[in-house]
């Protein structure tokens, strides 16, 4: 079975160490759960993972980084990578940025900061049937 992977970016870890924690406790080890600080340097882990034949099933972006923000991410990850689920998750962004990354990027689910568990876990689980679609 090949691995399966949810990407986490945020530029604080913090935000990265819980949402790892949450994914484990509530999806135990069915994924693996990458985690990277920034745009930047989620693109390099998708371009790896890639070139491995690992899947991004889903990734979940913050919306405020530094250098790239989130929904100009996931829109340059779509073009490239359209069947990735995509969440954006921040306490930051507007409506038209949020609308753009709707639009563009083919969002799955806008989350507010802070989050809530459950929340999180159903969004999460809603994104993974959809790539088994």
């Amino acid at each position: 079975m090949s691995k399966k992977v949810i990407l986490c970016v945020d530029d604080e870890q913090i935000i990265l160490k819980s949402l790892r924690d949450q994914i484990t406790r509530n999806l135990g080890n069915q994924y693996f759960c990458e985690l990277a600080e920034s745009a930047d340097e989620a693109l390099e882990i998708i371009e790896e993972l890639n070139e491995d034949d690992i899947d991004i099933l889903i990734i979940v972006s913050d919306w405020l980084m530094p250098e790239m923000k989130g929904d100009e991410f996931l829109i340059k990850v779509h073009q490239e990578f359209p069947k990735i689920t995509k969440v954006l998750l921040t306490g930051q962004a507007d409506e038209e940025s949020i609308e753009r990354t709707r639009q563009q990027a083919n969002l799955h689910r806008y989350l507010p900061k802070p989050w809530d568990e459950a929340t999180l876990i159903e969004v999460l689980k809603s994104g993974l049937e959809k790539v088994d679609e």
